[in-house]
């Protein structure tokens, strides 16, 4: 098995830059004129929770499509905070399973945060299962501080984070797993790129497991030496966007393993955004 994943990741990094994208490449959101995914190898369409169900999702005044707008085209616009919190399901899609679990998500965000944001917390994008205290992932700007952090989180088995039952908030930032990035670059006047990765979570603490933070193609930050152990049904997995953001968000990409630093400015560089890798 091990010769064989040498054989896989050796023909990867032979495969020029773009063409090892695409192939990795297994959800792609345009929002050039709907919520829907454009191409994805799991469930393409995009619901929201309505009670226990999931239904289709659809505009409202929580979310508009700006149709030209985005950084490639169409975009989402959350106009105010508010309950609509579109998802796509991971199944299929984000490869989440118990042994090791590998994926990049990669999109465009413009806003001011001080100055769009309400307070209280935020976070455009999340990865949940069926269980918080099994596992949590997300993208959030902080609520108390002024600027405002941006940070990437990975929170595993919440005995594993907070083993005294504490809460995330009274924990100090240095011992949370996660990426702190105090001036990050956001802007109304401007798009910017951000992108995470998930590499070997679920495996064995000797494996080092990580994730990693990127900013306009620029790595921010790492997150290692955790136990990243999930305890997630794989069933319930889910990408939710716009959880009390005020901004937008264009061109969201998933891929099946953790881009490198070389791959993600690739990524970043792509004349047309992701949509060239389709």
């Amino acid at each position: 098995m091990k010769c064989l994943a040498t054989l896989c990741l050796l023909a990867v990094t032979c495969l020029p830059a773009q063409d090892a994208l695409k192939s990795a490449l297994v959800f792609h959101a345009s929002f050039d004129s709907g919520l829907n995914a454009d191409f994805s190898t799991g469930d393409p369409v995009c619901v929201v929770k309505k009670g226990k169900d999931l239904v289709p999702a659809a505009f409202n005044e929580e979310v508009k499509l700006d149709p030209a707008g985005g950084k490639f085209g169409g975009c989402l616009h959350f106009p105010k905070k508010g309950a609509t919190r579109p998802q796509f399901s991971g199944v299929n899609m984000l490869g989440y399973n118990d042994r090791s679990w590998s994926a990049t998500v990669s999109l465009w965000l413009r806003l001011t945060p001080d100055e769009d944001l309400e307070p209280g917390y935020c976070d455009p994008i999340q990865i949940v299962g069926d269980d918080g205290k099994k596992g949590f992932i997300f993208l959030e700007w902080s609520k108390d501080e002024t600027p405002r952090f941006f940070r990437y989180a990975i929170r595993p088995l919440q005995e594993i984070w907070d083993p005294t039952n504490v809460g995330w908030g009274e924990i100090p930032f240095e011992k949370r797993p996660m990426v702190q990035v105090a001036k990050a670059p956001f802007s109304r006047d401007a798009w910017t790129h951000a992108v995470f990765t998930l590499d070997k979570v679920n495996e064995a603490t000797a494996a080092k497991p990580s994730g990693s933070l990127y900013l306009n193609g620029q790595i921010q930050g790492r997150i290692e030496g955790w136990d990243l152990r999930f305890g997630w049904d794989p069933a319930k997995v889910a990408l939710v966007l716009g959880a009390s953001y005020v901004g937008r968000i264009d061109d969201l990409a998933v891929f099946s393993r953790s881009l490198n630093d070389a791959e993600v400015m690739k990524l970043h560089q792509l004349d047309g955004g992701v949509k060239a890798l389709r």
